[in-house]
């Protein structure tokens, strides 16, 4: 929805909780709105964990044209603590343009960022994302460009980083995967899926040791369609004392030899390799199935 700059010199724009999208009134209507409930008063912090609820573009779009105090507000460090805008980089799917409103958004918060969620982010962004230092507590960012290369190159400490996400950024290694490992010492949660394929990828277990390697604290751990092997899987749960989830659907490679599958099996929560599959023809209807055609043959 565009505005003019006819419409904003008469009207005014108010977010409806009960819509997605602004709703248009009379100025006058607003006053009066204002005069009863003096929202514009309340304390920046007060505000900022309304607005957070709001999605992000429209905070920025819209929010700033109800009154001054609301745009000091979004304009601030306060309703950025948490930056999710992984619908609208999906939308846009441009690598330039993520950077440019991640970096924006980062300089508002003050570098203060606890969670950031992107979408194909580049090596600029990610420069703002590793230098948010203790305040970082959750790193969503699919899809990236990120290479190892960048990784080593702007990564500062995140002693404070909890849950990591670098699902499906394919220039990222088991070289990348340690660096994050040595620099975040706090990683409680990693999601390293891949794009799905019906085919075993070649045997590589470097990613799954780098895993094991250098993030021992990690509880929950998704690895779909990976290119580990038992190996792989064995490093993980041996080194990974505190691990109760783990996820490695797709990840063909895996065969869950001698013990390992009892292992696995104890844990909390398992998804095996065939976790999706092993439903989809069931053994005893398939069995009956084939007895009653051949008995229907035979007469």
């Amino acid at each position: 929805m565009g505005f003019s700059a006819d419409m904003i010199s008469k009207k005014r724009v108010v977010l409806s909780s009960n819509e997605k999208t602004p709703v248009m009134v009379a100025a006058d209507e607003v006053e009066e709105w204002r005069r009863r409930r003096p929202w514009d008063g309340l304390n920046p912090e007060i505000l900022a964990l309304i607005f957070v609820r709001i999605p992000a573009e429209e905070m920025v779009s819209c929010v700033p044209l109800v009154c001054r105090p609301w745009m000091e507000v979004v304009a601030g460090p306060y309703c950025w603590q948490e930056i999710d805008v992984q619908a609208w980089c999906r939308r846009r799917n441009d690598s330039h343009a993520v950077d440019l409103v991640v970096k924006k958004l980062i300089r508002r918060s003050k570098w203060s960022v606890q969670r950031l969620s992107v979408y194909r982010m580049g090596e600029s962004g990610f420069f703002f994302a590793a230098n948010c230092g203790k305040c970082l507590k959750v790193l969503e960012i699919p899809m990236s460009e990120i290479t190892d290369q960048m990784i080593s190159k702007h990564i500062k400490p995140l002693p404070n980083l909890g849950i990591l996400d670098i699902s499906n950024c394919l220039k990222i290694t088991s070289k990348g995967i340690a660096t994050f490992g040595n620099q975040c010492k706090s990683l409680i949660h990693l999601k390293r899926n891949m794009l799905p394929i019906e085919d075993s990828k070649p045997m590589d277990d470097s990613e799954a040791k780098a895993i094991a390697d250098t993030m021992p604290k990690l509880q929950r751990i998704e690895l779909c369609f990976g290119g580990f092997g038992d190996f792989g899987v064995s490093e993980i749960l041996n080194k990974c004392k505190l691990l109760t989830h783990l996820d490695i659907q797709g990840s063909w490679n895996v065969e869950l030899g001698g013990e390992l599958e009892g292992v696995c099996e104890k844990l909390e929560c398992f998804q095996s390799p065939w976790s999706n599959y092993s439903d989809e023809f069931p053994e005893s209807e398939s069995e009956g199935d084939d007895s009653e055609e051949m008995e229907s043959e035979s007469e």
